[in-house]
């Protein structure tokens, strides 16, 4: 393995601003007079937004999406464009806490939303670079790797989704590393531009007849007659129905919500492009890559095949933007030492919500419903979780069908906004992932 020391860490980005936005920049909306009455009034105009919104607008609804930056400036064009759908407490974890049909429903339902993604993507011409080349998540040990391909067989066997497990000697046609012991593969899993999926799910969700404020911030709502009264920086309206889907960027208009998410900083770094052979060498299959780690990176090829997007959790609040940025770089160099040279153009943050049960959410609390908490995998749960959660409001009972329906996630002591405890906890996970790879080692 390469020595971090060596790594020459003046090499800092080009560009703090996300690599997607080259291609598809958020984009300021024009201001639109404000409605005083609508049936329906949605906070947050992300993918879980903008889905809920098409849904509703497209059976006839008076709906408008209030988001208090540009449409889309937060996660959803800030991501990794992974469509994992990642749960992450795994099915034992999740049968000890809420009961096995439970664990069966919220596994099957990964399936089910991963091809609602695809076909929704296909159906409505959206142009987001789709690409389904599988999956690839690399194990930190033999013992990792024995019971990830257990857990990979039995996903093929009670879904019938294509998993198999890939040996060490079998990895470096996957990936150009020998950092791993093996791993497993999962075939319905891809990638995708994620600010061009937002721009186009804008476009189609304005088609359709939703109305979008940008930079219109939602200050208070609060029940009013038989409906609500919004109140935003733009003025007030009246709505039948609010329906709530911020995630990481959740403010103190929903204190209920806030008191419930902690958003959790993350960032993603884009090398410059790269010799398509040292590509070839570095990501032969051009797969999307996961890692055993619990601060594990993900990383994999731009939509075009020449430069690698590599993330993980960045425990910086404040401060030098640069460390976190070399610390990324020195995994990258690790993982590949041909690399070692490679500049980096991009490097940029963005917060997910994590919340205490780790699982997406659609919840209802004083008639306002909820859609949230997607902890990091919100390509696949923002879209499906918004529109399960605009059926619901309708009160189509066969279409709002989710696992993910259930009681609010628990509020977190002495929590109410600022995450101050998170850099603590982070280390806490580096810790368990170190003795991890040094028990691997052995």
């Amino acid at each position: 393995m390469l020595d971090v020391a060596r790594v020459n860490e003046c090499k800092v980005a080009d560009r703090s601003t996300p690599y997607w936005w080259e291609a598809a920049p958020p984009t300021p909306l024009s201001p639109l007079p404000l409605a005083k009455k609508l049936d329906v009034v949605i906070v947050g105009a992300g993918y879980a937004g903008l889905a809920a919104g098409l849904t509703l607008a497209r059976e006839g609804r008076s709906v408008a999406a209030f988001d208090s930056m540009d449409p889309g400036e937060g996660a959803s064009t800030r991501n990794g464009g992974v469509t994992s759908g990642t749960i992450r407490p795994d099915y034992a974890t999740i049968a000890r806490r809420f009961g096995e049909k439970k664990a069966i429903a919220i596994e099957s339902e990964g399936k089910v939303a991963r091809e609602f993604l695809y076909d929704f993507i296909k159906t409505e011409g959206l142009e987001c670079d789709l690409q389904l080349v599988g999956q690839f998540k690399g194990a930190i040990g033999y013992g990792q790797y024995e019971r990830a391909a257990r857990s990979a067989d039995a996903l093929a066997r009670r879904l019938g989704i294509e998993s198999y497990a890939v040996p060490h000697a079998e990895q470096h046609r996957y990936v150009g590393t020998a950092f791993y012991r093996g791993g497993i593969v999962r075939m319905d899993i891809g990638g995708l531009h994620p600010a061009k999926f937002h721009a186009e799910l804008l476009r189609v969700a304005l088609g359709s007849g939703l109305t979008v404020h940008s930079k219109t911030r939602v200050i208070s709502l609060h029940k009013h007659g038989s409906g609500f009264r919004v109140v935003t920086s733009a003025g007030a309206v009246q709505a039948r129905q609010v329906l709530v889907c911020t995630n990481g960027y959740t403010d103190g208009a929903v204190p209920f919500l806030r008191r419930r998410l902690v958003p959790v900083r993350a960032r993603i770094i884009a090398t410059e492009e790269i010799a398509p052979e040292l590509m070839a060498r570095v990501l032969p299959k051009r797969m999307m890559i996961a890692e055993g780690r619990q601060l594990g990176f993900y990383y994999r090829p731009s939509p075009d095949g020449k430069r690698i997007l590599l993330g993980g959790r960045d425990s910086s609040r404040v401060g030098d933007p640069t460390a976190p940025t070399i610390l990324l770089r020195r995994g990258l160099v690790n993982l590949f030492p041909e690399l070692e040279h490679v500049r980096l153009s991009h490097s940029w943050f963005g917060n997910v919500a994590m919340n205490r049960d780790m699982l997406p959410r659609i919840f209802e609390k004083a008639g306002v419903v909820y859609a949230t908490g997607f902890c990091g995998s919100g390509v696949v749960w923002a879209p499906w979780v918004g529109t399960r959660a605009a059926h619901k409001l309708m009160g189509k009972g066969d279409h709002a069908a989710t696992a993910f329906d259930f009681r609010p996630p628990a509020s977190i002591p002495f929590y109410r906004g600022d995450p101050w405890f998170m850099p603590a906890i982070i280390q806490a996970y580096r810790m368990q992932d170190n003795i991890a790879l040094l028990r691997a080692k052995r």
